[in-house]
């Protein structure tokens, strides 16, 4: 999956938490999400905070499909606030490969 089809893809599933995302979908949207609220932060703060709120839901629906394509449960998205280690879990979760077959399909 490419860039665009990525971001594209996306905002089709704005909340959609079921299925899976490969971590290609995942690793494009994110770099998006950081590249578009820079951009816009370089003008306006408020403009760049109001594109990160209206991204928060695609992101967290995004990522619980990312977790389900590696066999994990979306929910586990919360290990994140877990201080210092939690974010470094996450990441590595969403990192791995996908698996192929899933209780999630």
């Amino acid at each position: 999956m490419d860039f665009q089809e990525a971001v594209r893809s996306c905002f089709n599933n704005y909340a959609n938490f079921n299925g899976r995302a490969s971590r290609s979908e995942f690793w494009w949207w994110a770099l998006f999400c950081l590249l578009a609220s820079a951009v816009l932060g370089a003008f306006s703060h408020k403009l760049s905070a109001v594109f990160s709120l209206a991204t928060f839901v695609p992101y967290i629906a995004v990522a619980a499909r990312r977790l389900h394509d590696t066999d994990r449960s979306g929910w586990l998205q919360l290990v994140g606030l877990i201080p210092f280690v939690g974010w470094i879990i996450l990441i590595y979760w969403l990192a791995q490969e996908s698996k192929s077959s899933s209780r999630y399909a």
